[in-house]
């Protein structure tokens, strides 16, 4: 505990757990408006965050490689896979999808992006392991794939296609989670060399004991399914009176917030020269959320949701994870970066964030 303690003092960030009780607090008694609610929330979700990483990767140091780097990627999206579960269960299916758009995006063109763009303001000419970028860029065009066909059906004829495109989604909602499967053993067994250096986060928090660090994932893990509740209850009349939808929130915001922590070890590692750390959190985590999490999502839909969700999203969101995809692919298949890569990918991403917040889809 002495240890947590001096890691609050000590970082800034964490600072701000202050909010928590106070968002809690706020919402038991019934004080401040939506918009309070939701601002406060966010203010909450950042140092819950940076604490789910700072134990991830204490636990990571403690369990080796393989079994450290697979729950490094898969706790990396805590915040991000708690706010969409929160929004299943509501039934805001637009803002689950966007949560999850926002954030694939967001991690293969931002962090992506600012990594190589804060690596090469430093470094002349940075290189990494493009073996493992191609690896994972392929996931991700499967995974649009996979997206794309459900919503050319279901625009089509939306009578007809309703109970095929839920058939559809289930189907390949099962072969994405095999091929996800498929791609944890291709990555950690058989062809383990190309990922080795992806797999190690850094090493800030080796220092916490195992019981520590599991005992901070548990209780960080229900603050941050609590502060998630209060936010997703909050965000609808919150958004409508700052005049942003639930399309913009959950792309942007969202992501952005939910991957402050990722995007602090991104940045620092490639100012380290260590570009492969980078690469291996921006598409790795990308990749989980787009063959994973999201299959996942839609068969739990079934038992959380009032309804099932469907791989149907809207086509901009369709095109927006295309354009990532083979942007990303292409800016990471020479294997070297420099700054203005970096520029360029970071433009991309605020054209997608600019044209939600001007001309937002409209929800199915």
């Amino acid at each position: 505990m002495d240890q947590l303690l001096r890691e609050i003092r000590r970082n800034p960030l964490l600072w701000l757990l202050a909010f928590v009780p106070a968002v809690l607090v706020a919402e038991y008694l019934g004080l401040g408006t939506p918009t309070l609610l939701f601002v406060l929330s966010i203010l909450a979700i950042v140092p819950l965050a940076a604490l789910s990483s700072n134990a991830t990767e204490a636990v990571a140091a403690k369990t080796g490689d393989a079994v450290g780097g697979m729950l490094s990627a898969t706790l990396g999206n805590l915040t991000e896979l708690i706010i969409a579960l929160m929004a299943l269960r509501a039934g805001e299916y637009m803002l689950t999808k966007a949560t999850m758009t926002g954030a694939i995006v967001t991690k293969s063109l931002f962090v992506l992006g600012a990594s190589f763009l804060a690596g090469g303001l430093k470094h002349h000419l940075q290189e990494f392991n493009r073996a493992g970028a191609r690896m994972q860029a392929g996931q991700l065009f499967l995974a649009t794939a996979a997206l794309l066909i459900p919503s050319a059906v279901g625009a089509a004829d939306a009578v007809k296609a309703t109970a095929f495109t839920a058939k559809l989604s289930v189907s390949l909602a099962i072969l994405l989670i095999a091929i996800y499967g498929l791609g944890l053993l291709f990555s950690l067994k058989t062809h383990k060399e190309f990922f080795g250096s992806a797999e190690r986060h850094g090493d800030e928090g080796a220092s916490w004991p195992i019981g520590l660090a599991l005992g901070v994932l548990g209780g960080v893990t229900v603050l941050t399914a609590l502060i998630s509740d209060v936010f997703v209850a909050s965000m609808q009349a919150a958004a409508k009176t700052m005049g942003m939808t639930d399309a913009f929130v959950g792309f942007v915001i969202v992501a952005l917030v939910g991957g402050i922590p990722e995007m602090a070890a991104a940045f620092s590692a490639a100012r380290k020269d260590r570009l492969d750390i980078s690469v291996g959190i921006a598409l790795g985590s990308a990749t989980q959320i787009a063959v994973c999490v999201v299959p996942v999502l839609v068969l739990l839909s079934y038992v959380m949701g009032p309804a099932p969700m469907t791989l149907q999203f809207w086509p901009g969101a369709v095109v927006m994870m295309l354009i990532a995809t083979i942007t990303g692919a292409f800016v990471t298949n020479g294997g070297r970066s420099a700054w203005f890569v970096g520029a360029l990918l970071i433009g991309v991403y605020l054209t997608f964030a600019i044209t939600l917040f001007l001309l937002p889809p409209r929800a199915h």
